[in-house]
């Protein structure tokens, strides 16, 4: 559970109570930032294992071994650095290491933002971040209206605005090599199809990988699976080299996705076949669907019917995480998520 914000003096009243609250339900750990909160969760759950938010900025290897001798279980490694730091990091440190692998980046450095905060109100250090650098913006010098420029930091930081998202699939073996125990999947305002699409290409790709090391390969529907989700075009990041404009987005609607998540199966009955499913989308009888499983295979047909919950024939399920029951040509595992092909435009 998170508890990664940067909190002032009235954030704290609640906090150890909060904390001891985490620890009696048993949660794995706690990712923590700032060392007031990790004082204080020291205190009074001595025993809750503390990992290190990126947000603490940990870029080498001196300042994750502060951390292990204060006795972190693990730390989230900061983005803005490379495989190459991480491989020096892990030769002198012996505590649990995790980096990102995939998802959105922040503009600003390991996410320390005011965007948010300035434009909505709602502090990007405080967990209510709008991702306002994902907006449409263009800059302009004021004596030369109509001329757009692309906005740049220094040389020791990168391009702002707009970032293409993270994407290391390929690389799982350079990154396991490295001796990272954890790779981090970002999902901040993101949908549960979302998180269930990404995390499951990720665990069948390591899976794949530790079967057979020295055979990886990216299989292509794990890259189809990775276009029906909502994303931007995808980078290495930091990785591999610095950040040029390349990495950037500065023009166009930058959000592109295959499919629309539209239903969450929450029971099926095998012996009639029929599945219950919580509408996430407009939906129709007629309408070829896919069906995402948990494990299990992926398979498509269409809607031949569907049922309210008073047993009536419908036509259309138009309302809001409404509860309609359909066939299935296949068996189908609780959890499971329809998605239907995102028709194009013009």
């Amino acid at each position: 559970v998170t508890i990664n914000i940067f909190p002032h003096n009235e954030d704290l009243l609640a906090l150890p109570e909060y904390i001891r609250f985490l620890r009696d339900i048993g949660v794995d750990g706690i990712i923590i930032s700032d060392l007031g909160v990790y004082r204080i969760a020291r205190q009074v759950a001595p025993d809750l294992p503390l990992h290190i938010s990126t947000q603490a900025n940990n870029t080498n290897w001196s300042a994750v071994l502060c951390w292990q001798e204060l006795g972190a279980r693990r730390v989230v490694l900061s983005r803005e650095i490379s495989l190459a730091d991480i491989r020096v990091i892990r030769q002198k440190v012996d505590i649990e290491l995790e980096a990102f692998v995939h998802g959105a980046m922040c503009i600003s450095y390991s996410g320390r933002c005011l965007l948010s905060n300035y434009f909505t109100g709602r502090d990007a250090n405080r967990g209510e971040c709008t991702q306002a650098c994902r907006w449409k913006y263009y800059v302009m010098e004021e004596t030369r209206p109509g001329q757009f420029f692309p906005v740049l930091e220094d040389e020791r930081g990168t391009y702002i605005f707009n970032s293409k998202d993270l994407c290391l699939l390929p690389h799982i073996p350079a990154l396991t090599e490295t001796g990272l125990d954890s790779f981090k999947i970002e999902g901040r305002m993101k949908s549960v199809h979302y998180v269930a699409t990404v995390v499951k290409v990720y665990r069948q790709a390591i899976d794949s990988y530790f079967a057979d090391p020295d055979h990886y390969e990216v299989r292509p529907e794990w890259w189809e699976e990775l276009q029906k989700i909502s994303h931007r075009p995808y980078t290495t990041g930091f990785y591999f080299s610095k950040t040029t404009h390349e990495d950037q987005i500065y023009s166009g609607a930058t959000y592109k996705q295959t499919h629309d998540f539209i239903g969450l199966v929450r029971s099926y009955n095998p012996a009639t076949g029929m599945a219950l499913v919580e509408q996430r989308n407009n939906m129709k009888v007629g309408e070829e669907i896919e069906v995402f499983q948990p494990s299990g295979p992926t398979f498509r047909q269409r809607i031949a019917a569907m049922f309210d919950s008073e047993g009536n024939a419908i036509d259309a399920a138009p309302h809001p995480q409404q509860l309609v029951t359909m066939p299935m040509s296949q068996p189908v595992a609780e959890y499971a998520m329809l998605r239907r092909e995102v028709k194009a435009h013009g």
